[in-house]
């Protein structure tokens, strides 16, 4: 699976094909709707449907954590190459409001963290970077509010 998953990595148009085919993420409804050219921006969505919807007829919770789950870890990986080693550490979400209808994800990498990125691990480090991401509904309403912490460490230079 990974082997397969990286030969599509290597474009932003090949990841996004594979995401949008991928079995959780076909199963829960979530669509890549775009991803950059050069993977600093990505949006995504999902639809209400009768197999994402809780038992009170809205997003269930973990569909819409799903949506947004390893987007920064795989914008990291492909914006810093293969000179990083690029892990989820944790997260945490915040239900804001009833997810009814499609809802949506924008994420962005600004040249400003991936500066800090390269800073912080220059030397070996680790860096523990986090980063907010909002789901809202159609009107822009907050749905759900989730912090992404990424482990992130350059490999040592192999001799």
């Amino acid at each position: 699976m990974r082997k397969l998953l990286q030969r599509f990595a290597r474009s932003p148009a090949g990841l996004r094909w594979f995401l949008n085919l991928y079995g959780p993420y076909l199963g829960a409804g979530v669509r890549v709707d775009y991803l950059a050219e050069d993977f600093r921006e990505l949006k995504v969505s999902m639809g209400l449907r009768w197999y994402n919807r809780n038992y009170v007829g809205t997003h269930f919770g973990g569909s819409l954590y799903s949506m947004i789950d390893p987007f920064y870890m795989l914008m990291v990986m492909n914006v810093l190459g293969p000179d990083y080693v690029v892990w989820d550490k944790a997260a945490s979400i915040d239900f804001v409001s009833p997810g009814k209808g499609r809802v949506f994800a924008h994420f962005t990498l600004s040249d400003e963290q991936i500066d800090a990125i390269r800073e912080h691990t220059a030397s070996g480090d680790k860096y523990l970077p986090c980063w907010e991401v909002e789901i809202v509904d159609a009107t822009g309403n907050c749905v759900a509010r989730v912090s992404k912490t990424l482990y992130i460490r350059r490999k040592p230079a192999s001799h």
